[in-house]
């Protein structure tokens, strides 16, 4: 089963908590044991499990990122969004979950992160979910 998630960013950087929406989509797609993959089609966005119990954790890592890449520096791409692209490379565009009892295995401090470094935007999250024997 393919599905798309809308996702309406309203910060150049932000990371939205998205595993309630993942979890609802695993529980329609009536797969009892398998994969959620889940990707994300941008270059300038990308896809983080991380705790998600204190929404401090994801604002130390857009901190840290904007430490690593600032928003100023010697970039030679001529959009002006390469701290975005690099961002997005170093968080990475997907990521698997297995699924067990129609329920994703997260752990018990883990959530579906979605990073927007180049916003405010529309985007999609595109979700793949599998069974497996």
């Amino acid at each position: 089963m393919f599905y798309k998630l809308d996702i309406n960013t309203h910060a150049r950087e932000e990371f939205l908590d998205i595993t309630r929406q993942v979890h609802e989509v695993v529980s329609r797609s009536g797969v009892k044991s398998g994969l959620c993959h889940i990707f994300v089609p941008h270059t300038t966005a990308g896809i983080l499990i991380n705790e998600h119990a204190d929404p401090s954790v994801v604002d130390d890592i857009a901190a840290k990122l904007t430490d690593l890449v600032p928003l100023r520096g010697s970039y030679q791409h001529l959009e002006g969004n390469s701290p975005a692209h690099i961002k997005a490379g170093l968080i990475g565009s997907s990521v698997t979950v297995f699924v067990e009892d129609g329920l994703l295995t997260l752990g018990t401090w883990q959530g579906i992160f979605f990073g927007e470094f180049d916003g405010p935007r529309r985007r999609q999250v595109w979700l793949k979910v599998v069974a497996t024997p």
